[in-house]
């Protein structure tokens, strides 16, 4: 069985019901879950460490670039890390119950193979 990289996108809208939740939130509380939420993500990094190829990290604003020019955009892509696993459902499997969602106020996890490039 092969090894093949995958690439995780984390998302969640700044408009959501989950964030205006998070948001709304008593300031000493919503500190105690971004606590709660770092230590959990630690702790899944820890439990995968062998799996993950590029640890990645959060997103910035985003800059949208076309055949018109270069403008600010939003999107709902908060972080990104890349891992391998045995299959596309293994890299998935990590990702179950993830702080992203599970904690914070991200909505979800899309995991998606990093395929050869064609002709390379």
């Amino acid at each position: 069985m092969s090894t093949d990289t995958y690439l995780a996108v984390f998302l969640g809208s700044k408009d959501s019901p989950k964030m205006a939740a998070w948001m709304g939130l008593p300031e000493a509380e919503r500190k105690k879950k971004e606590q709660e939420g770092i230590a959990a993500w630690k702790g899944w990094v820890e439990k995968h460490q062998s799996a993950i190829q590029a640890m990645g990290g959060p997103l910035g604003k985003t800059k949208k670039v076309d055949a018109k020019g270069t403008a600010d955009i939003a999107n709902e892509m908060g972080a990104f890390t890349v891992v391998r696993a045995a299959s596309h459902e293994a890299a998935a499997k990590m990702f179950e119950n993830h702080p992203h969602f599970a904690i914070f106020p991200g909505e979800r996890v899309e995991i998606m193979p990093v395929l050869p490039i064609p002709g390379g």
